[in-house]
């Protein structure tokens, strides 16, 4: 069935399998996805939704880069929206909710349409490996197939256990089995395993919901859309509705306690810290009497309900009688309940950056089996992983993301050099240079990488380059142009700001913290260069935020260059860090187990001080 031989093989069928499959095949790579259940491909295993807080600004990045995800969710999308509008722009997050069977019908359309992408359905049960080199895997029927290079995005698969109260059985998701023989061949290679868990809330029946009880979460009156190509802008939004838990459900809910797996020690793996179980923040937080619960839909054309806030792996009967007792659930029927699920996963401080595993070359690991968790960080890390199994099989540069390039390249680093514990997810705190990596220039940041690796169309590149020229341009336009202070007077005396005696340039007004662009197409001059040079919305928003931030935009660029001296200081790969006597133990310890690339990577590891990185510097001649 298999005579050829592979450049790729990705084993699972996820966020990151789906994405590491189209990043090699587009580039040119023979790719083959494996997985055990071709329908579930691009399967939301969790909430019906894409992006959030950092997560809509990594799938605008897959995007710009020539991924798909952005695409699929327009495709999918019931409801858009802007989060953190309020803030400034380096915290806008996108998000949409997603119809949850067409998601994953779109991902399967994308693929077979996606030129050198072959399927095949079974279970991968270990690796072929020749001189510390894998060359292909082996399926459940024993089928040996082979390749050049083999991805791995197991997902919650390996040796994957659910459990619901008392009861627990094997499985990677709910109606799907545990894939196992993976985890026990890498250990017998070296590698570490830990264990970790996640969970998901319970899905209902909405005809049984009494929504008027709860409060409307409407989308955006004017939604955006993710991809930067041509997609879709939802014309007709469905409704979200939220509503509380109260001291009665929590009440019920320790009810359950003793039964529980969380307390009664059948867990004894770490879960998502921002994102706990129900029980989890019931006693957490005991002075809290309420919880927010999201009621998001499931899809246009179903009943099911994602009961987003409601995670739990209480037994069954206690779940069903605690959400009765949560206003607009009284009559509540259950579609399936909650559970919690454990899964082995591999510390990432045994990856290179370009997500390849330092024991065994041409092996990548993407999505949780690295400690994350999320749709968007798993996809993410399938795309770079796909990225660079096919630079790496034909002898091409590696292909790495900066901190200060992409929200993607903070994932790769905190993952490569600070490894993780618990399930790690993304947030906008965690990127110093925030302010340069925001979801709307996500395009004019990395398509010109996706481009010239091979990834990202022309007809993309193109499109990036005439709304960076069109914005340039009408920055430029206010530094020249200057208005009428009888013109300009009403706007500013409306919004509360100080009127002008003189003429000045547009733009010195226009830097005014409450003057919006909404407020500057107002003036004739200004109204008259949008309409005679064709500027859309994107462009406009762009011109915005170069004109009001740009001396936070320059001071970062400033802090970023700084960065950059210390990642042009590389360590020899071979390093003997115990000829340094100066270094701390632990600094040592650390250096020789993660062995950074560059002093940059180094200054970031936990343990190693500024002290340390002195007596490396010096040692290395600077």
């Amino acid at each position: 069935m298999f005579e050829k031989e592979y450049d790729v093989i990705v084993v699972g069928g996820g966020h990151a399998g789906a994405e590491a499959t189209a990043a090699a095949a587009n580039m040119g790579s023979s790719t083959l996805l494996v997985t055990m259940n071709l329908q579930t491909i691009g399967q939301m295993s969790c909430n019906p939704a894409m992006g959030g807080i950092a997560k809509g600004q990594i799938v605008r990045e897959i995007d710009a880069l020539g991924g798909y995800s952005g695409i699929i969710t327009d495709k999918s999308a019931i409801q858009f929206k802007m989060l953190n509008k309020s803030k400034g722009p380096a915290m806008w997050s996108p998000r949409a909710q997603n119809d949850r069977m067409r998601f994953a019908e779109e991902w399967r359309i994308a693929l077979e349409n996606t030129p050198n992408a072959d399927f095949y359905q079974d279970m991968v049960t270990g690796l072929l490996v020749e001189k510390d080199k894998v060359v292909g895997v082996r399926t459940s029927l024993g089928i040996e197939i082979r390749s050049k290079a083999v991805v791995l995005t197991n997902g919650t698969f390996l040796n994957g256990l659910i459990h619901i109260g008392e009861k627990q059985f094997g499985g990677g998701r709910a109606g799907e089995k545990a894939a196992t023989g993976i985890t026990e061949q890498l250990v017998d290679f070296g590698f570490d395993s830990g264990r970790m868990k996640t969970g998901t809330p319970p899905r209902v029946d909405g005809r049984s919901l009494d929504y008027d009880k709860m409060i409307p979460q409407p989308g955006d009156t004017k939604p955006e859309k993710f991809s930067y190509l041509d997609a879709p802008i939802l014309k007709v939004q469905r409704d979200c509705h939220m509503t509380h838990t109260s001291a009665l459900v929590h009440d019920v809910l320790r009810e359950g306690f003793d039964r529980s797996p969380m307390f009664n020690g059948r867990i004894q793996s770490i879960g998502p810290r921002y994102c706990p179980s129900i029980e989890d923040k019931i006693n957490r937080f005991a002075d809290k009497d309420a919880h927010q619960i999201f009621v998001e839909p499931e899809g246009w054309n179903t009943v099911e309900v994602y009961v987003n806030g409601f995670s739990t792996s209480l037994p069954e009967d206690v779940q069903y009688k605690a959400l009765k007792s949560v206003k607009g659930f009284e009559h509540v029927k259950f579609f399936r309940p909650g559970y919690a699920i454990e899964y082995d996963y591999f510390p990432p401080t045994q990856l290179k950056h370009t997500l390849e595993t330092k024991l065994i070359k041409n092996l990548y690991f993407a999505g949780q089996i690295n400690g994350t968790t999320g749709y968007e960080e798993a996809a993410s890390q399938g795309l770079m992983a796909g990225i660079n199994a096919h630079l790496k099989i034909n002898e091409k540069e590696p292909f790495v993301l900066k901190r200060d390039e992409a929200y993607i390249g903070v994932l790769v680093d905190d993952l490569i050099t600070k490894g993780t514990e618990e399930p790690y997810r993304m947030f906008t705190s965690r990127a110093e240079y925030r302010t340069l990596l925001r979801q709307d220039n996500a395009d004019l940041r990395l398509t010109p990488k996706g481009y010239e690796i091979g990834l990202a169309k022309e007809e993309r590149l193109r499109r990036m380059e005439g709304k960076q020229e069109k914005s340039k341009y009408f920055v430029d336009f206010f530094k020249k142009t200057s208005f009428d202070p009888e013109e300009m007077n009403p706007i500013l005396e409306a919004v509360d700001s100080a009127a002008v005696r003189q003429s000045d340039k547009l733009f010195k007004v226009f830097s005014r913290p409450k003057v919006t662009m909404d407020h500057m197409l107002q003036l004739e001059s200004v109204s008259d260069f949008v309409r005679e040079h064709d500027l859309d919305t994107e462009v406009l928003e762009q011109a915005e935020i170069e004109v009001k931030y740009s001396g936070y935009i320059e001071k970062e660029k400033s802090n970023a260059d700084k960065l950059h001296r210390l990642e042009n200081v590389r360590i020899p790969d071979n390093f003997d860090y115990s000829k340094l006597k100066s270094l701390s133990y632990e600094a040592r310890e650390k250096l020789e187990s993660i062995r950074p690339v560059t002093i940059s990577q180094a200054s970031r590891i936990s343990g190693v001080s500024p002290a340390d990185i002195s007596v490396l510097l010096v040692f290395l001649g600077r």
